[in-house]
């Protein structure tokens, strides 16, 4: 089983850059190490009930002692680019000043992949917000995007030699609905209000950081990560069909009509005016200004019925159709109908696929890996975007997610989404045959 595209695949030109992703809290481990601090999932793990199997990141993949062994890995991937994160509470202090030993850390992992010829992609924000900041209000709390500002200036003025790419946020509907809305992930709170004013704080955060990432980074691009999932209506009936549309609305656009065009849905002001933060005159300019790439991180679709108190709520798709072991649905057709809509909808900047990949139930047999479900979701899903820009959207590059298995958020370790098998007792890294496949698939296409 391989993966192929259409040799006429302006994908196959060599400057579409093809990589793997992770995030500093799912993979690093050393939750304690060189003066770092807490961080809200440290709290969120060590609260009972919170995470499958009281599953924690103290040690994760260990990857903050094994970053050199990693990197060799991402090598033997034969990818162009490597997708991280910082951690905010390793580099920096409760005072907001620099903790060196942790941005050795990164400056040595940064001057490694730079070295080894890869283009690096930083995210500055993948959840894992210093629990002193939380304790203040967190992200409800005005205050914490303009410390957002203070992190951005303090690690780009650092680390900004080796990184070709900033990201200020990663799914910024995931660290404000799922944290403080729907409370599956940290901090976990629960109510609408909270979820969307978090939201506005996330962008504010972003557009206050990026000037001075342009000012510190001036070679670099500098841009935000998105997550969306195609929404559909459950039947062709009108209620089911504004379900899907106000599902659509809170899940998707409420992210990036603000950075596009400076204001939240203004359907929502008649319909749902509840899920509209409290906007500050200047607000909506500051996160509106111009980026130099979008990413966009995609897994699945939703289908969407109407609900009386909620307005949709999630059923399963009436067809036969395959699901992961995360129980999401496989839908690559989904993927490029998201990405021409969009393309549609807004003059969006050039975009990234910053994530994209698959849950299965992987054992090692014999030292194999057989994830051939995952080969057949990567080859569906890169022919996805090919497609799409075929459609005329502007795509210059796709992150496979993840280099390894590692710490899935609430899930803990119950889910594995690598390329890379992860033992968790010996550490030891075991490429799959979905890593292969990706190997060999970018090998065909520099011969």
């Amino acid at each position: 089983m391989s993966i192929t595209l259409p040799s006429n695949s302006k994908m196959l030109s060599s400057d579409f850059i093809f990589g793997v992703a992770t995030a500093s809290f799912q993979i690093e481990g050393a939750t304690t190490a060189d003066n770092r601090l807490t961080s809200i999932w440290d709290t969120f793990c060590a609260t009972p009930g919170k995470v499958k199997g009281a599953d924690n990141g103290e040690i994760a993949c260990d990857h903050y002692h094994l970053w050199e062994q990693d990197i060799q890995l991402i090598k033997d991937l034969g990818v162009d680019a490597y997708r991280l994160s910082i951690a905010w509470p390793r580099v920096m202090d409760q005072n907001g000043e620099a903790n060196q030993a942790g941005l050795d850390f990164y400056r040595a992992l940064l001057t490694k992949l730079k070295a080894e010829g890869l283009n690096v992609f930083v995210t500055l924000y993948h959840w894992d917000l210093p629990q002193y900041l939380e304790d203040k209000g967190g992200w409800l709390n005005r205050e914490t995007a303009y410390q957002f500002k203070r992190y951005a200036d303090l690690v780009t003025s650092e680390l900004s030699e080796w990184v070709d790419s900033w990201a200020t946020f990663n799914e910024p509907f995931c660290a404000a609905i799922l944290g403080y809305e729907l409370g599956i992930h940290a901090p976990g709170l629960s109510k609408p209000e909270y979820g969307r004013q978090a939201a506005h704080h996330i962008l504010l955060a972003h557009g206050l950081a990026l000037p001075v990432i342009r000012k510190n980074a001036p070679k670099s691009q500098v841009g935000i990560v998105l997550n969306m999932n195609r929404s559909y209506a459950a039947s062709e009936k009108a209620e089911d069909q504004f379900a899907c549309l106000m599902r659509e609305t809170l899940d998707n656009q409420f992210f990036i009509e603000p950075l596009m065009k400076g204001q939240y849905p203004q359907i929502l002001k008649t319909v749902a005016p509840q899920y509209l933060p409290n906007v500050l005159p200047g607000d909506m300019e500051i996160i509106s200004q111009p980026m130099d790439f979008l990413g966009m991180n995609f897994y699945t679709c939703n289908h969407n019925a109407f609900d009386s108190e909620n307005m949709f709520k999630d059923v399963k798709n009436s067809k036969t159709v395959e699901y992961t072991d995360i129980g999401w649905e496989v839908a690559p057709h989904a993927f490029t109908e998201l990405l021409v809509n969009l393309h549609k909808q807004y003059t969006l900047p050039p975009m990234y696929i910053t994530e994209n990949g698959i849950a299965c139930a992987d054992n090692i047999i014999d030292g194999d890996i057989n994830d051939d479900q995952r080969v057949r979701y990567l080859n569906g899903h890169l022919n996805a975007v090919h497609q799409a820009i075929e459609a005329g959207v502007d795509i210059r590059g796709y992150f496979a997610w993840s280099l390894m298995d590692n710490f899935e958020w609430a899930e803990g370790y119950s889910k594995r989404f690598g390329l890379t098998y992860v033992d968790y007792q010996t550490q030891e890294r075991t490429i799959k045959r979905s890593g292969y496949a990706y190997r060999d698939f970018l090998n065909n296409r520099k011969s």
